[in-house]
């Protein structure tokens, strides 16, 4: 279980973060026409999420990610359902982010950060352990994702603080 403290650290603080702009930054009715533009390239980075975790799957991430940093390899299992469960609800959270329901924006805004992370980390990693690293290929995709989605994200949402 060792093995997942990385992904665990990461990636809970990325879900820290997108719980926060769900809850700080509602939808108001008038944006209806952004909130069906945000949906619409969550079903996209959904998507370009599928491919970059089949990357990292057929490329062994949940191996060589814990190893980075002297820990035995995650369970596959986990791995696989992590993410397959994360997929399921980004695909559920498409239409109800039209509906500018609090927990698909909660899941978009994850997606966006994580897909983020992700076109950062996976360079940075395959620079420190000399060569290709799981992910790194589709990696520049979903960070172009997240950037996209945070974009429309935040055109479909006010913030309490205006």
């Amino acid at each position: 279980m060792l093995s997942l403290i990385p992904s665990i650290v990461a990636l809970g603080l990325a879900a820290f973060a997108a719980l926060l702009l769900a809850l700080r930054h509602p939808s108001p009715t008038e944006l209806s026409m952004e909130r069906d533009t945000a949906s619409r390239v969550l079903a996209l980075a959904t998507a370009i999420q599928c491919g970059h975790f089949a990357e990292e799957w057929a490329t062994d991430f949940p191996a060589r990610f814990p190893a980075l940093f002297g820990l035995e390899p995650m369970p596959l299992s986990f791995f696989v359902v992590f993410n397959l469960t994360w997929i399921a609800f980004w695909i559920a959270s498409v239409p109800l982010l039209r509906a500018a329901r609090k927990p698909a924006f909660f899941a978009a805004w994850f997606l966006a950060i994580a897909g983020m992370l992700n076109g950062v980390a996976h360079p940075v990693m395959a620079a420190v352990s000399g060569g290709y690293f799981p992910g790194l290929i589709s990696s520049p995709f979903i960070g172009l994702a997240g950037i996209y989605l945070w974009r429309r994200l935040d055109g479909a949402t006010s913030s309490h603080d205006s």
